[in-house]
């Protein structure tokens, strides 16, 4: 049986690749002649490898400030008729798309994302990522869409004096809120059981990876407690000593905010009744803490995956994070 790329692609799956919603699609085909060679049944669009570089083309061109009415025209000019011998599209992974640098090796979705981020296309943005979360799950999303696309807007801001901030921004901001929502589940973990403390150390205000990693954690039903962003010493001592966790995650983005004794003195923090007292597993989480030998009851996971599984063991659950 042939399969479904023979004969061209859905509205919703090139919605999907362009990060646009179907809605935009259908609207570029009645107002501008944006549209596909072919309907199958003379009814539905279906898009051929032709017709989605034209619209691609159109999304670059309306990206960078091109009134839509003019991308069309000059869409229409770079890709008048699709190639007979151009190949199927590819539907798992893509090549970099919006004028972010992503790379040659990178999934679709982060495609669709960059896009829709260069347009500051909030509604897409959100619906990308709740759709990458529920397809992929927390892990996959986070290092394999949400972290290259944000590098990627990290690297075009550098390289273009001071422009995308506010693309920056606005993803970020999008792929926060994801991640909360994400962390809202219910623990399968008895209440009652000492919780994982996450804080970004002093001076951090970098705290996305560190949502992500709550989010995680929330995924596999364990208790957290997340401080955020620049938590201050003094803080940070008192919600361990009052909460009394299994593990706290300090997260460091830059060797500059990496407090090695600061961690010290959180591993060796005990608490609970006199001669039953334990003291919480450090993860020095982050590349800030780089360089150095973890301290005893400290380890330094090397990303967001064994972080969980590290997390995990403490609380008798299967160590190993499932893949996709």
């Amino acid at each position: 049986m042939p399969s479904d790329t023979a004969h061209g692609i859905t509205t919703g799956a090139v919605a999907r690749r362009l990060g646009v919603s179907p809605t935009t699609v259908r609207s570029w085909d009645r107002r501008y002649g944006i549209g596909p060679a072919v309907r199958a049944d003379g009814r539905h669009r279906r898009w051929s490898p032709g017709d989605v570089a034209m619209l691609e083309e159109m999304c670059r061109l309306t990206a960078s400030g091109v009134p839509p009415a003019e991308a069309a025209r000059a869409a229409r000019q770079v890709h008048p008729e699709p190639p007979e011998d151009v190949p199927p599209v590819r539907t798992g992974r893509a090549g970099p798309g919006s004028g972010l640098p992503l790379g040659g090796d990178v999934r679709q979705e982060c495609r669709g994302l960059a896009r829709a981020a260069v347009r500051l296309d909030g509604p897409t943005m959100e619906r990308l990522l709740r759709e990458a979360l529920a397809e992929h799950g927390l892990v996959t999303a986070w290092e394999e869409i949400m972290t290259p696309t944000l590098l990627a807007v990290g690297r075009k801001w550098e390289s273009s004096g001071d422009r995308y901030v506010e693309v920056e921004h606005l993803l970020s901001w999008h792929i926060s809120t994801a991640l909360r929502r994400a962390a809202v589940t219910e623990p399968a973990i008895p209440s009652s059981a000492a919780p994982v403390v996450l804080a970004c150390v002093p001076g951090e205000q970098h705290s996305l990876s560190l949502e992500a990693l709550a989010a995680g954690l929330a995924e596999r039903g364990l208790p957290t407690r997340m401080f955020g962003a620049a938590v201050p010493a003094e803080a940070l001592d008192a919600a361990v000593r009052r909460s009394g966790p299994a593990a706290v995650a300090l997260w460091s983005q830059a060797r500059s905010t990496a407090n090695h004794s600061l961690a010290r003195h959180v591993a060796a923090t005990g608490f609970g009744v006199r001669g039953a007292r334990t003291t919480p597993l450090v993860l020095l989480a982050g590349p800030g803490w780089r360089g150095r030998t973890p301290a005893p009851g400290t380890v330094r996971p090397t990303g967001l995956r064994e972080a969980i599984g590290v997390v995990s063991r403490l609380y008798g659950e299967p160590g190993e994070v499932a893949e996709e």
